[in-house]
């Protein structure tokens, strides 16, 4: 284990952390109104109705299986009674088929904002470096779960005990040092995308507006007595007033 290694995986990712809240922490309180995804859809919205949902729906199933297999130990799922051929089996075609759809989708958007002019001039530098280093995240995990098919590495021992440790502000960076290469350029971009989210378009992800789920229902009532404009009233004579 080399200091590199130490740089690399026991100190960097809590930089990482610090950027990425106190980053957003600052730009939501100078920049509250450009806390948006800065939305072109009045620019171009066909090409948007295909990619747009395809790339979200896609990345929140990525998401969620990031999140089961850095975040679950191995032994839970034993316990569970799910073999070790089984989780494997499933990650790979659940994980492997939303992260095919997740990079389609983002390759039309991309398509899209080079295509349109309006699109393309609406984008700004942060988001040009981001772009290329979000498909760069999403193909190099991609890669991740295609070497499982060659290489009998499991994750679950070592990448995620890593990710675990983190918590702990204990981390095993011996666990991540010996990830196979695929597996450390994949972790080294997701850090750097993470901290270039606070300065790009990427922090609409949390102004969704979850809240309206728990928003009281609207009450609309009706006029006890129906309104008239006064023109319409009827003058003393019976005729409709001037």
């Amino acid at each position: 284990m080399t200091h590199l290694d130490i740089a690399l995986w026991g100190a960097l990712p809590y930089i990482v952390i610090v950027v990425l809240v106190a980053g957003s922490a600052l730009r939501y309180r100078y920049d509250r109104f450009g806390f948006t995804t800065r939305s072109s859809q009045l620019h171009e919205s066909r090409l948007l109705r295909v990619g747009g949902p395809l790339f979200h729906y896609a990345l929140l199933l990525v998401i969620g299986g990031h999140v089961t297999g850095l975040l679950v130990p191995e032994m839970v799922t034993d316990r569970l009674d799910v073999s070790e051929t089984s989780y494997h089996d499933v990650a790979l075609i659940m994980g492997g088929s939303a992260g095919v759809a997740a990079v389609a989708g983002l390759a039309v958007l991309l398509y899209r904002r080079l295509r349109v002019p309006a699109v393309r001039r609406a984008t700004n530098r942060t988001d040009r470096a981001v772009y290329p280093l979000l498909a760069a995240a999403m193909l190099g995990g991609l890669a991740a779960t295609a070497s499982s098919l060659a290489n009998p590495y499991d994750y679950r021992l070592g990448v995620s005990v890593w990710f675990r440790s983190l918590f702990e502000l204990d981390p095993d960076v011996a666990a991540m040092a010996h990830a196979p290469l695929v597996y450390r350029l994949h972790a080294l971009l997701g850090m750097a995308l993470f901290a270039l989210w606070p300065f790009s378009r990427l922090v609409h992800a949390v102004t969704a507006p979850v809240w309206y789920l728990a928003r009281p229902y609207i009450v609309y009532r009706s006029r006890a007595v129906p309104y008239r404009h006064p023109a319409a009233r009827p003058t003393e004579a019976g005729r409709p007033g001037r």
